[in-house]
């Protein structure tokens, strides 16, 4: 099992904090300068800025509950997750350096989405994909960075899977 040094570590900060920052940076000029609803084309018929609010879970699901306990328990899952990550990192069982910075991007969105819901008990939407009428859910760059991570664990496992005839150098 790969060990991490200590600038193994710094690295892996770095990505998970530079996620979470730059997540909450892009919210934070987003509610200041786009109102809730409005739209602002970047890529003609593919990426807008929107603004949205997400009291639910991912792609909207949860969004029209006026259960009480809904925040609270996405918190606290969203807290046991994040704790799971740090655990997976600081014991090397993250495996790889691939998968260590996926893992560090996903801990990094994590931590983005969960600030959100603590402070405003709602997630900040603002980037709108969709070719032609095809659109994706909005989204922000803590969902990317989470994405982005779970595509890089995955990106792990498939090139670290071998055939079981097949033997490892």
């Amino acid at each position: 099992m790969l060990r991490i040094s200590r600038s193994g570590w710094y690295s892996l900060a770095f990505i998970a904090l530079g996620a979470l920052v730059a997540d909450q940076v892009s919210k934070y000029a987003v509610e200041r300068s786009i109102t809730v609803d409005s739209h602002h084309v970047i890529i003609p018929g593919l990426v807008d800025l929107v603004r949205t609010s997400n009291p639910g879970v991912a792609f909207g699901l949860g969004a029209d509950s006026t259960a009480p306990w809904m925040a609270p328990l996405l918190i606290l899952f969203s807290l046991a997750v994040i704790c799971l990550l740090i655990w997976l990192l600081a014991t090397n069982r993250a495996g790889g350096r691939l998968g260590q910075c996926g893992l560090a991007l996903i801990l990094g969105g994590a931590a983005g989405n969960v600030l959100d819901r603590v402070l405003r008990r709602s997630v900040t939407d603002f980037i709108d994909f969709y070719i032609g009428s095809h659109h994706w859910y909005t989204f922000n760059l803590a969902d990317s960075a989470i994405v982005i991570g779970a595509t890089l664990v995955v990106l792990e496992l498939f090139r670290d899977w071998h055939h079981p005839s097949q033997k490892r150098a």
